[in-house]
């Protein structure tokens, strides 16, 4: 299940959405994070928009879509800059279950070991069948993009950030969802999950795009749009 991200202040923790604007208001929380990488059709809405417990949907309308921007330096071979941004028709019902995060500035720093929080729809078990019915979360401490590429190597670039290699990690059916950090009290968006390994090892670091380095494309398409 592919997830998007909502971001907006007041910022706090989120489930797997985040509403992208800065920590001021800016339109209204009509602007969703995701990955460039996903399938042909998953950046429709609702296959994007799940709340944290699936009997919990009773009363809940999914966004609608309006514009879908795709970021154009995007590489499938290298996964360089894997991210796309969904403008909605209207601004999203924010609830006790869907709430927003903060986007953070391109020069803040998130040094390796800081601890930080991925969730995600995703299996729990690479040899499952089904995904979980509740959203899961997990702590992971963050890596220097030095102590990634002794896992990695060459494939890591400055535009992804790695966390785990500590006892979890992503897995697949977690693309696309939040690693946050606190920052000044505040629940940022330091990486949004993006590739790692095949077997979802819990000692290889889950590979995710850093945010600061995209923060500059976010800003020139939402200014534009």
């Amino acid at each position: 299940m592919a997830q998007a991200d909502l971001l907006r202040p007041p910022c706090h923790p989120t489930c797997h959405q985040r509403l992208c604007t800065n920590r001021e208001w800016r339109d209204g929380g009509s602007w969703i994070l995701a990955l460039a990488g996903l399938p042909a059709g998953q950046h429709q809405l609702p296959f994007l928009w799940r709340l944290p417990d699936q009997r919990e949907l009773g009363g809940h309308h999914c966004p609608l879509q309006r514009q879908v921007f795709k970021n154009p330096s995007f590489s499938m071979l290298t996964m360089k800059n894997d991210i796309t941004l969904l403008k909605l028709a209207s601004p999203a019902k924010l609830t006790a279950r869907v709430s927003p995060m903060c986007l953070p500035e391109a020069t803040d720093d998130f040094p390796g070991g800081l601890t930080c929080v991925t969730t995600g729809w995703g299996l729990t078990d690479p040899k499952a069948q089904n995904t979980p019915d509740k959203l899961q979360q997990v702590a992971l401490p963050l890596l220097t993009n030095t102590q990634c590429k002794t896992y990695w190597g060459f494939r890591i670039a400055d535009v992804m950030i790695c966390a785990g290699a500590a006892g979890a990690s992503s897995c697949m059916g977690d693309s696309g969802g939040p690693l946050v950090c606190q920052q000044d009290g505040a629940w940022t968006l330091v990486g949004i999950v993006s590739w790692g390994s095949s077997t979802c090892s819990p000692s290889a670091p889950s590979v995710y795009a850093r945010v600061t380095k995209l923060r500059a494309w976010i800003d020139q398409i939402i200014a534009a749009n």
